[in-house]
């Protein structure tokens, strides 16, 4: 039993979401994205072997070794590729001699991989190689990566220096026009013609843009820095370590900071002026001594919640512990409605990835078509899902735990697939357990979160616009407005009144 459940290889896949854990991590990944990455030639920099073609990947790996292409030159290649289907088809395409390299390791029936490597697509890959291939093949293909990644870092010669931070131009422009937004503000508030909160609500909105635009123009100014091989971008993108929010600290602004509260406040207060020099510059007094309120706050937190974090998974498994499956089918009627999780108007996890492995309650058909997808009861496999999603259907029905009927514990139909194994769940499997854990052993990840980043308020500019699915005539319902002029002159209608509606009247 020790063996079966406390192995390395049976530990690839993570029982809470079904995503590969045994990921390579830090130099691994950098040394794959590194190798990966395709250069052109430009001006003085000439890449060897640059557009040439092979008959094989044999060939371009005995062109490397003696020195007739570079690593990161775009060449062509003959190669089994796998189709949409499944079927491997020998193609020539275009790929690097790095992508080549990595593919030396990857199992026949998987394909080619043509493709920049991160971390989030190499656990992709390796979900993939699992789904097609075995354990075993999987293990081995994890062994040798970390070889490779470790050993191509290491080549690359990746560090960096403090000029690899740049900071871009615009900074003091924009933090300039930032001041005179803010003055307005304070002006207007003098005045008395808004309140404190809104006051201070605006000024906290303003930085929080002037935040993102510095962030975006420094990220964009690195991208293009030496074809994108500046180190610290590389880190950056590939995903070895560091954030935007880190490098944004380094090379851009320090940004908002957040007050330490006592417990039970709610809400974290937001410091009001921000921190406008950054680490690359250096701060000043001022500003240190602001910084360390936010530092001292993580450590206090940090010794604080890893007690918390371990209670509450021992009260979760103590909850749920009893939920056991113990039949097939219960046959119940009832299930969840589920949709896309957004937050405004961005996705945060798709249709696909909710409904994936679990039972459709009701028959799924084609909205314009009207073929059926799948039928009431069965298993909603990848393909399904993905099906469902294209034909743009918004919710699926489908039977869940909490509307399971069975007298103790639940069903197999209503539970779906076991994230751990890939297959369906089998009766007698501790699936409670196995949702308290998952539930519980984030936490304690979290609570050590607060402590990188360092205090910095996390606040996110609000969206003030909306984007139609598809093409049609909006009509506007029970809008109450005003008419006033804008800042240009122009007149303009604000809807006062929160009930209004708007309606994409559909073309067809």
């Amino acid at each position: 039993e020790a063996q079966i459940l406390m192995l390395a290889p049976h530990n690839i896949l993570n029982p809470a979401n079904g995503a590969p854990i045994a990921v390579p991590s830090q130099d691994m990944v950098l040394g794959l994205y590194y190798i990966t990455k395709g250069k052109k030639t430009m001006g003085d920099e000439i890449v060897k072997g640059e557009g040439k073609a092979f008959y094989s990947m044999e060939e371009v790996i005995i062109a490397y070794n003696e020195g007739r292409v570079d690593l990161h030159a775009n060449i062509k290649v003959r190669t089994n590729v796998r189709e949409k289907n499944g079927t491997l088809v020998k193609k020539l395409i275009e790929t690097t001699v790095g992508r080549v390299l990595f593919n030396q390791f990857v199992p026949e029936e998987v394909g080619f991989v043509n493709a920049l490597l991160t971390k989030k697509s190499l656990r992709e890959i390796i979900g993939d190689i699992i789904k097609i291939t075995n354990v075993p093949k999987t293990a081995k293909f994890l062994d040798d990566i970390k070889q490779l990644g470790f050993r191509m870092a290491f080549r690359g010669g990746l560090s960096f220096n403090v000029n690899d931070l740049i900071i871009p131009d615009m900074r003091n422009e924009l933090l300039e026009q930032a001041k005179v937004e803010v003055d307005e503000v304070w002006e207007n508030y003098n005045m008395g013609l808004i309140t404190n909160n809104e006051r201070y609500n605006q000024v906290i909105d303003i930085w929080s843009r002037v935040d993102t635009r510095i962030t975006e123009t420094l990220i964009r100014e690195m991208q293009t820095d030496k074809q994108g091989f500046n180190s610290v971008y590389m880190m950056l993108d590939s995903g070895a370590r560091g954030s935007k929010q880190q490098v944004k600290q380094l090379a851009g602004i320090r940004g908002l900071m957040a007050k330490p509260r006592k417990s039970g406040s709610s809400g974290s207060e937001i410091i009001e002026n921000p921190i406008l020099s950054n680490f690359k510059g250096g701060l000043n007094v001022l500003d240190y001594f602001i910084s360390t309120h936010g530092a001292r706050k993580g450590l206090a937190d940090t010794a604080l919640k890893t007690a918390d974090a371990g209670y509450l998974t021992r009260r979760l498994v103590d909850v749920a512990q009893d939920v056991v499956i113990t039949e097939v089918d219960c046959g119940t009627l009832r299930g969840i409605a589920t949709s896309a999780l957004k937050d405004n108007e961005d996705i945060i996890e798709p249709l696909r990835d909710r409904i994936e492995g679990r039972t459709s309650l009701h028959d799924v058909r084609n909205p314009l078509t009207d073929e059926l997808i799948v039928g009431a009861g069965e298993e909603i496999t990848v393909d399904i899902a993905r099906a469902i999603e294209d034909a743009g259907v918004e919710t699926v029905e489908i039977r869940s735990v909490l509307t399971c009927e069975s007298k103790r514990g639940v069903c197999v139909k209503c539970y779906g697939r076991n994230l751990a194994t890939g297959y369906t769940a089998q009766e007698g499997d501790a699936v409670g357990i196995i949702a308290a854990q998952s539930i519980g052993e984030p936490g304690t990840q979290l609570t050590l979160r607060t402590f990188h980043v360092g205090g910095i308020a996390g606040s996110s500019s609000v969206e003030s616009s909306l984007y139609a699915k598809f093409d049609g005539t909006l009509q506007f319902d029970g809008l109450r407005t005003v008419t006033a002029l804008n800042n240009e002159g122009d007149k303009v209608q604000i809807v006062i009144g929160r009930t209004g509606e708007i309606r994409n009247m559909d073309v067809k």
